[in-house]
């Protein structure tokens, strides 16, 4: 059986990730100071870059379809929210499993973690919008307001360590802090990651072609009769 584009990128990315997988238990060493659970790291931050790029796109196809009404920038914008809410979801699972190892608890009220959360809840929001709001153009509008007012909370999340004292650790890659296996370990890890999430958005953009294709297929025809009938007495 032969394997379409989008089956094979598919399965490339898998392949992208199992070798990332690789790399992390196999090539980089363990943290002196962390033990094992240093190694959640890898992905913890690559999720989050990924969810950074997926939201951008809505971002953008938010941006466009207010400015063209493109419903395939809409069709982007919703394929990116579903995977940017995945890989938020992995980086708030990961990074809870690492708290509890590292802090001894699974959360703190902490300025990244907490924007992290509402970053989540915004766009879980507005996939809850563009679920259960009749499709069309009105609600194509209030989804790119949502989307893009929400990307406001990314560059919050991503420098909140900075801007405030945080439990969070620092951006130990900015600051050179990493050995040059764990640095190559996480460039690779993050460059699977992203590819990953790009394949994922392609592919969602896809289904959400098809739905939209179903939905006018199966809407009714409006017939407006030139006269409107005697009632039969």
């Amino acid at each position: 059986m032969r394997l379409n584009k989008y089956d094979r990128a598919a399965a490339g990315a898998v392949a992208l990730m199992l070798l990332a997988l690789a790399a992390i238990f196999f090539y980089a060493p363990t943290d002196w100071l962390q033990g094992p659970v240093q190694r959640i790291f890898y992905l913890h931050v690559s999720s989050a870059i990924a969810a950074y790029g997926a939201f951008t796109v809505v971002l953008l196809g938010g941006v466009v379809f207010l400015r063209n009404e493109s419903y395939a920038a809409d069709r982007w914008a919703r394929a990116g929210a579903m995977v940017g809410v995945i890989f938020t979801t992995v980086t708030l699972v990961m990074g809870s499993l690492w708290a509890k190892q590292v802090w001894g608890q699974f959360w703190v009220w902490d300025a990244r973690l907490t924007s992290t959360l509402v970053l989540w809840i915004i766009y879980a929001g507005y996939m809850l919008v563009r679920r259960f709001a009749e499709p069309g153009r009105q609600a194509a509008r209030i989804g790119a307001l949502v989307g893009i007012f929400g990307f406001v909370d990314v560059p919050v999340v991503h420098f909140s360590v900075t801007w405030w004292v945080t439990q969070h650790p620092g951006t130990i890659v900015e600051n050179d802090a990493l050995p040059p296996e764990m640095l190559a370990t996480f460039l690779f890890t993050m460059l699977c990651t992203i590819v990953f999430a790009a394949v994922l958005v392609v592919i969602r953009y896809q289904i959400e072609t098809l739905r939209d294709a179903k939905q006018v297929l199966v809407q009714p025809a409006k017939v407006v009769p030139a006269h409107q009938p005697e009632p039969v007495r």
